[in-house]
């Protein structure tokens, strides 16, 4: 067993790698759709898939997302800046190997069908059931309602890229109820069925190792940090560690 510290940052970039090289998502870019929804998460996912199919050129994650979450005092999702349609660059599309620029979500969704793949990320992440949910501000489900639609009318897998920074305690149903209620303020909390993909999930992927989370946190850039330990045999664990030296210097997620 070994121990590993990985910051957000890194955690975004080990899954958006792992992702890029599963062989489902492989089948899917080859011969079906993948939506890769815009978010932080995914810009990471979406720059690691692109290149891996040689079509990075023109994609960059400055502006890939339509909400985030920032320190208190500053604005939760598009105000100010954030705003600006006019930098939004879409979401990635990929259908049968080629990225069609411009397009987002909305433009496909009615087209998606079994065997296709969306890519969406999560704001709460429950680790002991492999469930996630997904925070949302517009009135209408935004792009996870819109997801939803073909995953529970077409059998369209949904698949989650989601830092374990997410986690929390508590049945989603219950945090749904409650955020959910008349008259509550703030965003409302969508628990979906789609699979979770995590670090955990990232570093299996890549190593055949098994990984768990066993403390987490830290200061001076390690806030939200993860520390994960690592088992399996001296080959897996030799893999790990130079996968995780590759990653952990990953900068910040800047704006």
């Amino acid at each position: 067993m070994k121990q590993f510290l990985i910051t957000p940052a890194a955690g975004k970039r080990l899954i958006g790698r792992a992702l890029s090289s599963s062989e489902v998502i492989k089948e899917a870019i080859q011969k079906r759709t993948l939506v890769i929804v815009a978010g932080t998460t995914n810009g990471y996912v979406a720059e690691e898939i692109l290149s891996s199919i040689n079509q990075g050129e023109g994609f960059s994650r400055e502006r890939f997302f339509r909400g985030v979450v920032l320190p208190p005092g500053q604005p939760l999702t598009e105000t100010g800046r954030l705003s600006d349609e006019t930098q939004f660059p879409g979401d990635v599309v990929i259908v049968n190997g080629v990225w069609k620029k411009g397009l987002t979500i909305f433009d496909v969704v009615d087209d998606l069908n079994d065997g296709d793949i969306v890519l969406k990320g999560a704001n709460a992440l429950d680790v002991s059931h492999g469930q996630a949910g997904v925070l949302i501000g517009d009135p209408y489900g935004g792009t996870i309602g819109a997801a939803m639609q073909a995953v529970v009318g077409r059998r369209v897998r949904l698949i989650h890229p989601v830092g374990l920074e997410k986690r929390v305690t508590g049945d989603l149903k219950d945090l749904a109820r409650l955020l959910n209620v008349p008259g509550a303020q703030g965003p409302r909390l969508l628990p979906t069925t789609g699979d979770v993909f995590t670090e955990i999930d990232a570093i299996s992927t890549l190593t055949g190792a098994d990984a768990q989370l066993v403390a987490g946190g830290g200061v001076s850039g390690g806030e939200g940090s993860l520390r994960l330990a690592v088992t399996g045999d001296e080959v897996q664990i030799k893999a790990a560690s130079t996968l995780l030296d590759e990653v952990s210097l990953e900068p910040p997620f800047k704006l």
